[in-house]
C-alpha cells in the first residue's frame, strides 16, 4: 500500500514544527502563530450567458501580528480551503523574513480563467470583490490582496476601481490591492518582481563560494545548466533573467502539456510567444525536442527552478531528481515527504518563502508608493543628475587645465549622469531585502549544525513574529 503524503497545508505545518525544536517558545505562543486565525467562505452568484452563476471563494488570514495583512488572490479549479490556510501562512512567514511590515493572508477564487472572456471576468471579479470589500477583507488598512496564478494587473485594476466605488472618500483607496498597472497606481518592476527575486536570490547564493560547495557546485552563476518548470509570469521573467543577464543556460522548460529541452539553451522569448500563440500548449515548438514534462524534473542539471504549482516533486519522483540545488520559485512545490529525501541526498534547496518573496517585496513597495501619494524618484531624480554633473564637469575641467589628456568614457558619463527612476530604485530596494533576508538565514544556518535554510528561514521568520507578539504583550 502507497503511504499518503501530508497534505500543503500539513506540509507547512511539519515544516513549522521541524524549526520549533530549534526554539524556546512557550506552546502557547508557538499555537498561536502557527494556527490560522480565520477563513472567509463566499459563494456568490452572476448573471452570466443567460443564467445565473454560482462560484466559491475564499480569504485566509493566518496571522495579524501585524496589519495590514498581504497575500495573493488565485484563479483556479484546484483552489480549496486548505490550500489557502497553507499559502496564507506561507505569506505570515515570508513577509517576516524579508521584513515587510505585513500579516500573511491568501485568497482564491475557484474558477477556470480560461473559460470566460473578459467582459463575464471582470463581472466575476468585481462580484468577488464587492463581497470581501464589505467585510473589509480588502482594505488599505487591513488586508491588501495582490495577483498570484490565475490573476494579474488586469484584475487588481478591477479590483482597485471596485474598492473605489464603495469607499469614494478614501483618499488611500489604491493601496487596497497591489500588483495594479502603472497607470492605475502600481509600480514600475512589480509584474518582474518574483521573477526578479529568484535571480537575486541566486545571486546571493553564488556569493558564497561555501554555500555553493555544499550542493557540490563552484564558480557562479555563468554557464551553469537550468531547468525551469512553469513558465508563468515567475518562470518566465526568472529564465530570461539568469539566461540574458547572468550567463545561465536554461536547458528545458516544462508546461502542462509538455516539456521542451535543447542542450544548447531554450529561446525563452520564442516559447514565450509560441505559448500565448496557442494558449499555453508546448507542442509544435520547434526550438527543441518534446517531452513529457513530469520527465523535465529529472534531468540532469545544476540548478532546477520549479515556477508552478505546489507538490510537483513528491515522494514519488524526489529518488530521481538530479539537480543538487533547487530553487522554490512556486509556492510548496516540494511535499514534506520529498524534502526529507532530498535533504538525505544532500540537495540543497532555496526556500519558497525566501526565493520567491520579490512579489511581497515589491507590492510593499507599490503600497508605500500609493500612501505617500507620489512616485519614487520624483523628487530627488534631477537633483541626482545635477550633483553628478558638477563632479563630472569638474574632473573635465582638472584634465584639459592640466593637459593631462584623458577623457571621461561617453558611455560612462551617461551611465554616471542618470538619476535613479522609479525602476532603477524598486530593483535596488529588491536586492537589498533578498540580501538581507539571505544573510539573516545563512547566520542561522551555520549557526545551528545540521539544519538546512528551510528550517533557518522559519527560525528567522517564526521568531521575528514572535517578537512582535510579545511586544503586544502575548
Amino acid at each position: 500500500m502507497q503511504e499518503v503524503e501530508p497534505s500543503f497545508r500539513e506540509s507547512v505545518d511539519l515544516m513549522f514544527d521541524r524549526a520549533m525544536a530549534h526554539l524556546d517558545l512557550s506552546p502557547g505562543l508557538a499555537a498561536k502563530i502557527k494556527v490560522c486565525n480565520s477563513t472567509y467562505t463566499v459563494r456568490f452568484g452572476v448573471r452570466l450567458r443567460g443564467e445565473i452563476k454560482t462560484f466559491t471563494g475564499y480569504r485566509s488570514v493566518h496571522s495579524e501580528h501585524m496589519e495590514p495583512v498581504k497575500g495573493g488572490i488565485r484563479y483556479a479549479l484546484s483552489v480549496h480551503q486548505d490550500e489557502v490556510e497553507a499559502l496564507a501562512a506561507l505569506m505570515t512567514y515570508k513577509c517576516a523574513l524579508v521584513e515587510t511590515p505585513f500579516g500573511g493572508s491568501k485568497g482564491g477564487l475557484c474558477i477556470d480563467p480560461r473559460e470566460w472572456d473578459e467582459h463575464e471576468l471582470e463581472q466575476i471579479t468585481r462580484r468577488f470583490a464587492y463581497e470581501l470589500i464589505k467585510r473589509d477583507l480588502i482594505h488599505p488598512a487591513q488586508n491588501v490582496p495582490a495577483p498570484d496564478m490565475g490573476t494579474g494587473e488586469r484584475e487588481m485594476a478591477w479590483i482597485a476601481d471596485q474598492y473605489a466605488r464603495m469607499n469614494t472618500t478614501d483618499i488611500n483607496a489604491k493601496a487596497c490591492v497591489t500588483g495594479k498597472p502603472p497607470h492605475a497606481g502600481g509600480i514600475q518592476g512589480r509584474v518582474e518582481a518574483t521573477g526578479r527575486g529568484v535571480q537575486y536570490a541566486l545571486r546571493e547564493f553564488f556569493r558564497y563560494p561555501e554555500d555553493v560547495a555544499k550542493a557540490h557546485l563552484s564558480g557562479g552563476l555563468e554557464g551553469k545548466k537550468v531547468v525551469v518548470q512553469g513558465l508563468g509570469n515567475v518562470g518566465y521573467h526568472a529564465a530570461k533573467f539568469l539566461s540574458l543577464e547572468d550567463g545561465c543556460k536554461v536547458i528545458a522548460v516544462a508546461e502542462r502539456d509538455g516539456a521542451v529541452v535543447n542542450d544548447a539553451g531554450v529561446d525563452i522569448e520564442a516559447l514565450k510567444a509560441h505559448l500565448n500563440a496557442t494558449k499555453g500548449s508546448v507542442q509544435g515548438f520547434a526550438g527543441g525536442r518534446i517531452i513529457d514534462s513530469a520527465a523535465a524534473l529529472e534531468l540532469a542539471c545544476d540548478i532546477l527552478i520549479p515556477a508552478a504549482m505546489e507538490g510537483v516533486i513528491h515522494k514519488g519522483n524526489a529518488a530521481r531528481i538530479q539537480a543538487p540545488l533547487i530553487l522554490e520559485a512556486a509556492n510548496g512545490p516540494i511535499t514534506f515527504g520529498a524534502d526529507e529525501i532530498l535533504r538525505e541526498k544532500g540537495v540543497v534547496i532555496i526556500p519558497d518563502l525566501y526565493a520567491n518573496a520579490g512579489g511581497v517585496t515589491v507590492s510593499y513597495f507599490e503600497w508605500v508608493k500609493n500612501l505617500s501619494h507620489i512616485r519614487f524618484g520624483r523628487m530627488q531624480r534631477r537633483a541626482e543628475e545635477a550633483r553628478s554633473r558638477i563632479l563630472v564637469e569638474e574632473l573635465e575641467r582638472l584634465s584639459s587645465d592640466q593637459g593631462l589628456g584623458w577623457s571621461l568614457a561617453e558611455d560612462f558619463k551617461e551611465r554616471f549622469l542618470q538619476g535613479s527612476d522609479e525602476l532603477a530604485l524598486v530593483r535596488s530596494g529588491l536586492d537589498d531585502t533578498m540580501r538581507g533576508a539571505y544573510q539573516a538565514m545563512r547566520r542561522e544556518w551555520y549557526a545551528r549544525p545540521g539544519i538546512d535554510l528551510r528550517v533557518a528561514a522559519y527560525i528567522v521568520s517564526i521568531s521575528r513574529v514572535a517578537q512582535t507578539y510579545r511586544s503586544k504583550g502575548l
